[in-house]
């Protein structure tokens, strides 16, 4: 059974996945990984989901996955997996709003980034994975 790549190759193959969109969608995407890493110095870059049908996907994780990278036609994807719990005061998630779970942001040809809230909302996100974690962990001593 094939193993994950290490986060070297998972970074390779995020870089060659943005390459491979020279045009608005990669550079959108070569922005909100600079800002997720920006924003947590602790996030592991990951390349999952890889099989014949599929090129496989980014992920960016800490504790757990804090969201994953598609490019599609017309729009950039981030989905967070667990944004239905991730505090959006500035309401940047605009997809996937009525699972119980995930939440997603698409970004379009054209659309700013606010950073600083994107930044937030990645430190929350992975705030939301640590607190997971340490609950679990607290659960398991019991």
């Amino acid at each position: 059974m094939p193993t994950d790549p290490t986060p070297t190759d998972a970074s390779a193959k995020i870089t060659a996945r943005i390459a491979d969109f020279p045009d608005w969608r990669g550079e959108t995407l070569a922005q909100l990984r600079k800002l997720i890493l920006e924003a947590d110095p602790a996030v592991v870059e990951e390349w999952k989901w890889e099989k014949p049908s599929s090129p496989g996907v980014p992920v960016w994780s800490h504790e757990g996955i804090i969201c994953t990278g598609e490019i599609y036609k017309a729009w950039v994807k981030l989905t967070f997996a667990r944004g239905a719990t991730v505090d959006d005061p500035q309401t940047l998630f605009n997809a996937s709003l009525e699972g119980g779970t995930r939440r997603a942001i698409d970004f379009r040809e054209g659309d700013k980034v606010n950073e600083t809230a994107f930044k937030q909302l990645i430190r929350t996100a992975a705030a939301v994975n640590e607190a997971v974690v340490a609950d679990r962990k607290a659960k398991k001593k019991k």
